[in-house]
């Protein structure tokens, strides 16, 4: 998935701006993954936390 090089796609979202695209979804019972190299690799979000000052996505569940 390649996408076009907005603004936030460098800058990330806030807590804010996440709710309310998640709250797009019709399902609302879907998993939530995460990837960082385009979606060729998902983890599920294991928890999310804090840590210094941002809101983290964390997968504790073993690499590939």
């Amino acid at each position: 998935m390649i996408l076009e090089q907005s603004s936030w796609v460098v800058r990330g979202k806030t807590i804010k701006d996440l709710i309310e695209e998640l709250m797009t979804f019709e399902d609302q019972d879907l998993f939530v993954e995460i990837s960082v190299d385009g979606g060729d690799t998902v983890r599920p979000i294991s928890l999310v936390g804090r840590e210094g000052g941002k809101c983290v996505l964390f997968y504790f569940g073993e690499s590939d």
